[in-house]
């Protein structure tokens, strides 16, 4: 196995950037870890190295900025939108080895999940500890295709397991295929993944296509893979934890009140029940974690994925895309800015539209010219000022259908909002309220190039 492919590479790539902080005084895993993350949002990992009631440690904050995940993938001159862009276009299949650390230790029979493993509780009234770093592997029961996500899994005491999926989730389609087979589906869990897995499980891709093979497009090579003890299914390599069982779309539990993305609570009702028959992790095993609801890393995780499937859609349709910014004030998943080079009357409108369309999380897109910087929000607030008619830039489509987490969904539908501020061609011409104020081009150039003299 590649060892630069292990989580516990990027361990110590944190480290040698001096971005983990390790925490030494004891720690409850019941809300104070928790706590702690949230204080530290955006601040160095967190990695705990006394957690009451485990012997195995936990690490938060990982992926908490944009700078962060590019640092872990080794982006070092590449941006970050443009190596997922890549990835899209150019997948390599997985490969196969052996063995690896993951499966020196192994759990099985009469298991308990929270006397292996330090699970936290995070919110005062979610019903108990979640796993929520954890990437779920399937397959579907027909075909074989392989299927990877994450959603939030709760220990409900021994080897039982409650699984939140929304109904139009893969991983809930393949649960009811394997039902409506007289079945239950197999999965497995990987916790403690190199940052490529991570951003992989949250891409959205077509029902069969294989997350596995975008991973090795934005690792620059196959990710390693081993086959797990006991399910069908095949895990990354450089996992820290696995966990193996079945999930069962027929047996449901109440789940009740659960953090959301937007940082509320929301009841979705039942969830559907599994159980965990083995478990199997390194001799020093770390327990990753992500903050839920309303935190960077759980809103940026999605928000990355998200932008480079939709720019990936639009680049396709309208050349003049650029880059598309999924903004953490929208909660990673709800307000979009597009980028776009010159666009023609009516191609920004256009894009907001086939934006919206390709994700149902949208409500805001914002488009704005590529002299902006989608990420800066002061920026896009300017070409707001500067640039949007609100007479001619407006866009409102009322009752349009919403996704369930939406926190101003009725009846699942919301309003969504498109706003066009970019230029009139026109527009920047000597004695326009669009042109800049600037020293000639060739000073510019000059300074920026040599600026470090001044």
């Amino acid at each position: 196995m590649p060892e630069h492919q292990s989580f516990r590479s990027v361990v110590e790539r944190l480290k040698s950037i001096g971005a983990l902080h390790e925490v030494t005084r004891p720690v409850d895993p019941r809300f104070e870890l928790g706590a702690v993350l949230s204080m530290r949002d955006k601040g160095q990992a967190q990695l705990f190295a006394a957690v009451k009631g485990s012997a195995m440690p936990v690490i938060g904050n990982v992926m908490n900025t944009r700078a962060r995940i590019a640092a872990l993938l080794g982006l070092d001159r590449k941006p970050l939108h443009d190596a997922l862009t890549e990835a899209l276009q150019r997948p390599v299949k997985p490969v196969m080895v052996d063995h690896a650390p993951l499966q020196d230790v192994v759990h099985e029979g009469d298991i308990d999940l929270e006397q292996i493993l330090p699970v936290p509780t995070f919110f005062e009234h979610e019903g108990g500890a979640y796993v929520t770093a954890g990437v779920i592997i399937a397959k579907d029961p027909v075909s074989g295709a392989r299927n990877v996500s994450i959603a939030r899994i709760r220990l409900e005491g021994g080897k039982r397991i409650m699984v939140g999926i929304a109904r139009n989730h893969h991983l809930n389609m393949l649960a009811e295929k394997a039902r409506s087979l007289g079945q239950v589906l197999p999965i497995a869990v990987a916790i403690g993944n190199h940052p490529a897995v991570l951003l992989g499980s949250q891409l959205y891709l077509g029902l069969g296509d294989d997350e596995y093979d975008m991973i090795g497009g934005l690792l620059g090579e196959p990710l390693a893979l081993v086959a797990c003890r006991s399910v069908p299914l095949e895990v990354p390599a450089g996992a820290e934890i696995v966990l193996e069982g079945h999930i069962d779309s027929g047996d449901l539990i109440e789940e009740g009140d659960v953090s959301e993305f937007p940082g509320f609570y929301v009841n979705y009702g039942p969830a559907t029940g599994g159980f965990i028959t083995c478990v199997t992790h390194r001799r020093d095993a770390i327990f990753q974690t992500i903050l839920p609801a309303y935190a960077a890393e759980h809103c940026l995780l999605g928000a990355v994925a998200i932008e480079a499937v939709t720019f990936q859609m639009l680049s396709r349709i309208i050349p003049s895309v650029r880059r598309v910014v999924v903004t953490e004030g929208g909660m990673g998943r709800l307000h979009a800015v597009i980028s776009m080079h010159r666009p023609r009357l009516g191609e920004g409108k256009r894009a907001v539209l086939l934006a919206m369309g390709q994700i149902n999380l949208f409500k805001l897109v914002t488009v704005v010219e590529d002299d902006i910087d989608p990420e800066d929000p002061v920026q896009v607030e300017w070409s707001l000022a500067a640039r949007f008619r609100g007479g001619e830039d407006l866009i409102v489509i009322p009752g349009v259908k919403a996704d369930r987490c939406d926190p101003l969904h009725d009846n699942l539908t919301v309003t969504k909002i498109g706003l066009v501020a970019t230029t009139r061609p026109d527009d920047g011409k000597r004695g326009s309220r669009s042109e800049f104020a600037r020293a000639p081009e060739a000073v510019l150039a000059r300074v920026r190039a040599n600026l470090e003299d001044y």
